[in-house]
């Protein structure tokens, strides 16, 4: 007969917080070295394409780089090249990119060749999405067919977080924005431990991530906008006045995101339907300009670097037309990221009222307008107030971006998401 007191003798006893965390350690580093590397090696093999096709292309034609033919020619051939790939490639490069989100559960190994593929053809075709989703899914995918290979007692779920934080980190240069978004996700979740403990891997993952990107591509998000000295009564009724409209704006393209995703979805056929978004999309681009093509981020740069070099009308127009080619893009079957490209919609979007009412701080405005456009279009709240207050990296504007954010949640939350619903390839 087993008595109580040699039962609890021959248990094992329960691990302390230490003891489970200090193992995690290594694979959350090297999970972060790996996205960060995978990411860079995607955005140089980008740029490097990037250049041919619109500098030593049409130099060597004799045909303007950014001329309204070249960028219809060019944005309608990567959409054919783009859909025969996604036709061709095993596991046609992913499910839907409509239907996925930012972090998602891991595909198959054997997607990822191509989605990488796919995901530098559009970056550099001058299609309006960031390598965020992409990327994030293709180091899900292989940081958790890598940790069943070497590691097989590890619960997947782990794997998934550290390669989303390892990825976010290296995108944004911290791991920050990996801690504030998994903060969310896993706050909802009724898991045992505190929250920093269930933080820790990823963290250590975001901060690997963050560090091998900043030590071999040095990231900047500044925009270098004239100082925001101080808070002053006026700027709020201001800073709530822009964030609404840039939230109004990215509503929109939510609300209209369905319809559109539906005309291409009747095409039937992703060689058809992305050849016909990358018309649009180069008739988009021949309307806003070049700055209003690729993901966004060098574009918003250029473009916060002149705030007065255009007039309000112009900068509407480029909000317009980059909130269009965003919503097309993602819904005509371009595997990319929605982060970069709504980033410059709230840039554009608050220089326009800048222009309009040039007592509104350049600094405030664009903050403001980012911050707006993103709570509509990604629905994360950390994230929108962290990349509105990177762009222009003081810390004076925070407060200002804390009370405009609680209007604008007010209107976003509770309404549909730019997400549909996904469905079953024949």
């Amino acid at each position: 007969m087993v008595t109580e007191s040699s039962a609890l003798a021959g248990s094992a006893p329960e691990p302390t917080p230490v003891q489970r965390l200090l193992p995690v350690i290594v694979p959350a580093l090297a999970v972060g070295i790996l996205c960060a590397l995978v990411l860079l090696g995607i955005s140089l093999l980008a740029e490097r394409l990037q250049g041919v096709l619109w500098e030593t292309l049409p130099d060597a034609l004799s045909v303007g780089r950014y001329s309204t033919l070249w960028m219809i020619v060019m944005l309608t051939a990567s959409g054919l090249a783009v859909g025969l790939l996604v036709r061709a490639v095993p596991g046609h490069a992913g499910p839907d990119p409509a239907t996925t989100g930012l972090v998602d559960p891991p595909l198959p190994p054997g997607v990822v060749p191509g989605l990488l593929l796919v995901t530098v053809l559009t970056l550099a075709g001058g299609v309006s999405l960031g390598p965020e989703n992409p990327i994030t899914a293709a180091n899900i995918a292989l940081a958790c067919w890598l940790g069943r290979r070497f590691l097989p007692g590890t619960p997947a779920a782990l794997w998934l977080s550290l390669a989303a934080a390892g990825t976010i980190g290296a995108l944004f240069g911290t791991p920050v924005a990996a801690a504030l978004i998994l903060t969310e996700t896993l706050a909802s979740r009724a898991e045992p431990g505190a929250l920093w403990d269930r933080l820790f891997g990823p963290l250590a993952a975001g901060t690997a991530g963050a560090l091998t990107m900043t030590l071999l591509a040095h990231p900047s998000f500044d925009l270098a906008l004239p100082a925001y000295d101080r808070p002053r009564w006026g700027d709020l009724p201001s800073s709530v006045v822009i964030a609404l409209a840039g939230a109004v704006l990215g509503l929109l393209a939510v609300y209209a995101f369905p319809y559109v995703h539906r005309f291409f979805r009747a095409l039937k056929h992703p060689v058809l339907a992305l050849t016909a978004g990358g018309v649009l999309l180069g008739l988009l681009g021949a309307l806003g300009g070049h700055l209003t093509l690729f993901k966004g981020l060098d574009e918003v740069k250029e473009l916060a670097a002149d705030p007065s070099g255009r007039t309000a009308g112009q900068f509407a127009v480029m909000a317009v037309v980059k909130t269009a080619a965003l919503v097309i893009a993602a819904s005509c079957g371009f595997r990319g990221g929605r982060i970069f490209p709504a980033v410059f919609v709230g840039a554009a979007l608050g220089l326009c009222a800048h222009a309009l009412v040039t007592s509104v701080p350049v600094a405030l405005a664009v903050t403001c307008g980012v911050l707006g456009v993103l709570l509509a279009i990604t629905r994360q709240g950390w994230l929108s107030l962290f990349t509105a207050a990177v762009l222009v990296g003081d810390a004076a504007v925070l407060p200002m971006l804390c009370v405009a954010s609680l209007p604008v949640w007010l209107l976003v939350t509770g309404r549909p998401q730019m997400r549909c619903t996904r469905t079953v390839r024949r």
